[in-house]
């Protein structure tokens, strides 16, 4: 029983990541395409973080999922079993996890900062910004993985294939009290404090909403759920907490499986490949969870935007994009129509402007 337990979990693997590649890459890449080109209803600052995540999740896939954990389980001999590969291809790896999560954390921080002062929102809401910090976010991430390259090295091993006695290159982890340092604050940097952080920062926005919704009448929530910036802000926020949520859940498991390992099951003589070990097993669903993080973004805007599921239909059955009322107004109204006359309402109150007479200029 215990050797048909091993021989389906290494199957279920095989035929998991390659299809995670086979749905994942194109999932990302489409998504990156929706939230550039087809807005779906999200602020200017949000299409930038969930444009940048979806390109760090593609890469992740293509350097862990496809590189790594795809070949391992179809073929005897990867080619990052050799150097200058075994170093790389951590570097790789690592540099995209980290922007992946740190990315979730910065716009999870961020959309509070924006709800909390006014001046975070009018610094936080220019796109330049943005740009800026998803660029150090990618950079920060790859410095920080450089180490990781130190971690392997290429020895030889020998292994059993179809009954005999074979001795192969193998990138392994290099048994130094400095790789277990590393591997240690890798550990925290890339699952442990992004936990922790979106974990706070996602109570403190709901807090924050929870106690302003308390300071307005029904009447006056009805009418603040009616403008097109609170609802911006509203779909922003429901996109960002269902992404924090789910990333959390999916990685919380992977890492709590891997403190166990790299303390009660630290030392040369146990074998990572003895699936009779429970931990070895849960250590195994637990990187399936996690890995599943990177391609699941698509089908949670599917699930919580309208917006992206309107967009996406418009996109499969090849119809063209209807031109917003907002984007026709900003662009042309200076050309096309001049405002001869006006109402406003006293200063004292919220300030409302009506067009009363339109004017067709040349």
């Amino acid at each position: 029983m215990e050797g048909a337990g091993v021989t389906i979990l290494v199957t279920v693997q095989k035929i998991y990541y390659p299809l995670l590649c086979v749905m994942g890459i194109p999932a990302n890449l489409f998504t990156f395409y929706m939230i550039c080109f087809r807005k779906c209803g999200m602020s200017e600052t949000a299409i930038i973080y969930l444009s940048c995540l979806a390109i760090m999740d593609t890469f992740y896939l293509v350097w862990v999922i496809l590189m790594d954990l795809t070949l391992t389980f179809w073929l005897l001999q990867p080619f990052w079993h050799s150097n200058p590969w075994c170093a790389i291809l951590g570097f790789l790896q690592y540099g995209s996890l980290y922007s992946s999560s740190w990315i979730v954390v910065v716009f999870t921080i961020e959309r509070y900062l924006v709800l909390r002062s006014t001046a975070a929102k009018h610094h936080f809401s220019q796109a330049w910004v943005t740009k800026l910090t998803c660029v150090a976010i990618v950079l920060v991430s790859h410095l920080a993985s450089v180490p990781l390259g130190w971690i392997n090295i290429v020895t030889p091993v020998n292994i059993t294939v179809d009954g005999d006695n074979v001795t192969l290159p193998r990138c392994c982890y290099r048994n130094k009290a400095y790789s277990t340092v590393i591997v240690w604050i890798t550990t925290f940097l890339s699952g442990g404090i992004p936990i922790v952080l979106v974990i706070i920062f996602n109570y403190l926005i709901g807090y924050h909403l929870c106690r302003a919704s308390n300071l307005f009448t029904k009447e006056e929530r009805r009418v603040m759920h009616g403008r097109s910036t609170r609802g911006m802000l509203r779909r922003t926020i429901l996109l960002l907490g269902t992404v924090s949520v789910t990333f959390v859940v999916l990685s919380l498991p992977r890492f709590v499986t891997y403190c166990i390992l790299r303390t009660k099951y630290n030392n040369e003589n146990f074998n990572r490949n003895d699936y009779t070990i429970p931990i070895n097993v849960a250590g195994d669903l637990a990187n399936m969870l996690q890995n599943l993080n990177s391609t699941t973004n698509f089908l949670l805007y599917c699930m919580v935007s309208r917006r992206f599921r309107r967009e996406l239909v418009q996109v499969t059955t090849c119809k063209a994009k209807p031109r917003e009322l907002g984007s026709v107004l900003t662009h042309t109204i200076m050309k096309v129509f001049s405002v001869v006359n006006h109402k406003a309402s006293p200063s004292s109150g919220p300030v409302t402007v009506v067009l009363t007479n339109l004017k067709l200029t040349e």
